[in-house]
């Protein structure tokens, strides 16, 4: 879980920023929603995040798994029937209802780029196949089918569930068909999102520090901006220019001993974090 560390001062004028802000988001969402009555925009929770490798270039690749019960569930399962499932020939005619999301690229522990996919399935379900391990590989591998298909892409079945990592990159809004649709599409963030830079010091050998540089043209001032350092998270909103950014890096860094400074004259906001674990 992230632990919330606020890093730039507030001061009470912006609560009105922050009405605004909050106000022009609801309004955008509900443009959205009037224009598309079948369909609706969600924030997913990450999940969990698979690594595996396309084929046969052996490029990385990460899922990350994440859930809401805005994506309605597949049809009750039980482990029996799944059993029986996973010994048919077609293990992949029952239908998991989910969202598949455009490739990102990202930047793996090793500072190497790699691309991730954002899938999401219904929120009770996901918690079902955290509970029991056959449920959880039987999700993965509808993931992994429903990206080659999408895609056109071939993934290795040699995958890896990581264990200190939900998400790899930034959480982003997506528009669900609500009506006559099992895969559903993903629409860009409506909020923009800063240009940003992961920098790893050294760039050889241990890893003692995680630099992001984030650009954040407009803002004149540290006090229209709210950071909050997990340890494995960084997010970040600037009232009212409406610019939004939440990833997850990829490692895990001190947060109390993380800091943050904004230079107004090229508007780069440079947050330090201690390393602690990769």
């Amino acid at each position: 879980m992230m632990t919330d560390m606020s890093l730039l001062n507030s001061e009470l004028d912006l609560q009105q920023q922050e009405e605004l802000y909050q106000q022009l988001l609801l309004q955008t969402l509900g443009q959205i929603n009037s224009e598309s009555p079948d369909s609706k925009v969600i924030r997913p929770e990450p999940g969990m995040c698979v690594k595996t490798f396309s084929e046969p270039d052996k490029e990385k690749v990460f899922i990350n798994v994440c859930q809401s019960n805005s994506v309605p569930p597949p049809p009750e399962l039980s482990r029996e029937k799944l059993v029986e499932l996973l010994q048919s020939d077609d293990p992949s005619g029952f239908r998991v209802p989910m969202s598949l999301g455009e490739p990102h690229t990202e930047i793996d522990n090793s500072s190497q780029g790699c691309t991730a996919y954002d899938v999401v399935i219904n929120q009770d379900f996901f918690q079902k196949c955290q509970k029991d391990p056959l449920f959880q590989q039987f999700v993965i591998l509808v993931s992994v089918e429903g990206l080659e298909n999408k895609y056109n892409l071939e993934l290795s079945r040699e995958w890896k569930v990581l264990k200190n990592r939900k998400f790899l990159g930034s959480v982003s809004e997506q528009n669900i068909r609500t009506k006559n649709r099992l895969v559903i599409e993903e629409l860009q963030p409506p909020l923009p999102r800063p240009e940003f830079t992961l920098i790893v010091e050294p760039p050889a050998g241990d890893p003692e520090y995680l630099i992001a540089e984030i650009k954040l043209p407009g803002v004149g001032s540290s006090r229209s901006l709210v950071l909050d350092v997990g340890e494995d998270r960084l997010v970040l909103t600037a009232r009212p220019s409406l610019f939004h950014l939440d990833i997850f890096h990829p490692f895990l860094v001190d947060q109390e001993n993380s800091v943050a400074q904004y230079n107004s004259s090229t508007q780069i906001l440079t947050v330090t974090m201690p390393v602690v674990s990769s």
